[in-house]
């Protein structure tokens, strides 16, 4: 049975100057409701609703990977004559289904941070260029290690078994940027370097982080450099290790930009981390989907990209050289949640 797990709205009159808003509706479905990521998210859009003029209606499955709530919210949003559809996607390919046939029904459908499998299966996508967030992770602790990160052994804590875009984005950008070859980019887990001591999956939770650590230091208790997918996963993964005793010699990257996350940097959890703008996607979504139902103007692309680039920045307290990065203080300036 199809699940419609949360459901909020944010109903405002019109402003001056934005009449024909008065009419016009949009949905925000993201993963969860409780992941600080889509808190901010569901705010920057709530906010540039009620700046437009807009009604706002939010969904969110109970856990990262609730895919059938995802496909009921659209439904949901179609019935309700919503002119527009922002969706953080659990599954990326399975959703282009129900995407395609809010299309159908004359929505404009915004994929926000994850892109869909094909990325044209939404009109657009604004998100953060995850391949690069990763590849910044990646190049900072390979530089951070010196001539130990050619001896190093890994652990991929990453998102979910069904690989989401977004999980094999930030996997292979780290990889790269550790200087590792990839096999399939356009998938993880097929790797053949030998430092690479294997992948597990977190569902993007603190608790799935702890598990999958404790996985992989089953497999190796000599693992010295953890990617993890976000920094609740990253949380996770430190608490397994001080429960091994291993919290102070165990390199651990993330990406988000949480403020709970850059205080783990700040704090010596996190190595480093690549700060994300969710409250920015949000926004541009809710104005675009105005937009659209204004004068049918589609949204534009960054140059050069197939999505449009919302940003992204190293935080660290441990600069390297030739890697461009902002402190915690700058990051705490900037971070969400």
């Amino acid at each position: 049975m199809k699940k419609l797990l949360m459901c909020t709205a944010l109903t405002v009159a019109a402003t001056a100057g934005g009449a024909y808003a008065q009419d016009v509706s949009a949905c925000l479905i993201t993963k969860t409701d409780t992941n600080p990521f889509f808190v901010k998210m569901r705010e920057g859009a709530e906010a540039k609703a009620a700046e437009l003029g807009m009604t706002l209606k939010s969904y969110a499955g109970r856990v990262d990977g609730d895919h059938e709530s995802q496909v009921a919210a659209i439904e949901t949003c179609i019935a309700d004559g919503a002119k527009g559809i922002l969706i953080t996607a659990s599954d990326t390919s399975s959703i282009v289904t129900a995407v395609t046939q809010a299309r159908d029904a004359g929505l404009v459908v915004i994929a926000l941070d994850t892109p869909l499998e094909p990325i044209d299966a939404a009109d657009a996508t604004f998100a953060t260029d995850n391949f690069l967030a990763g590849e910044l992770i990646g190049k900072w602790a390979a530089a951070k290690l010196g001539a130990e990160a050619a001896s190093a052994k890994i652990g991929m804590l990453d998102l979910a078994v069904s690989q989401p875009s977004v999980g094999v984005l930030r996997d292979q950008g780290f990889l790269q940027g550790f200087g590792i070859d990839l096999g399939d980019p356009n998938k993880w887990g097929d790797e053949t370097d030998p430092r690479i001591i294997g992948n597990d999956v977190t569902a993007g939770n603190e608790e799935g982080g702890r598990k999958a650590m404790e996985n992989l230091l089953a497999k190796d208790p000599m693992i010295n450099v953890v990617y993890t997918i976000n920094e609740p996963a990253a949380a996770g993964a430190y608490e397994a290790l001080k429960a091994f005793g291993r919290e102070n010699d165990v390199l651990i990257v993330s990406v988000d930009g949480g403020c709970p996350g850059v205080a783990n940097v700040a704090d010596g959890v996190i190595g480093a981390t690549s700060q994300q703008y969710p409250l920015r996607m949000a926004a541009l979504g809710v104005e675009a989907i105005n937009n659209w139902a204004k004068d049918g103007t589609k949204p534009a692309l960054t140059p050069g990209k197939d999505f449009y680039d919302t940003g992204v920045a190293l935080v660290t307290d441990q600069a390297v050289e030739g890697v461009e990065s902002i402190d915690t203080a700058a990051g705490t300036d900037l971070c969400w949640g």
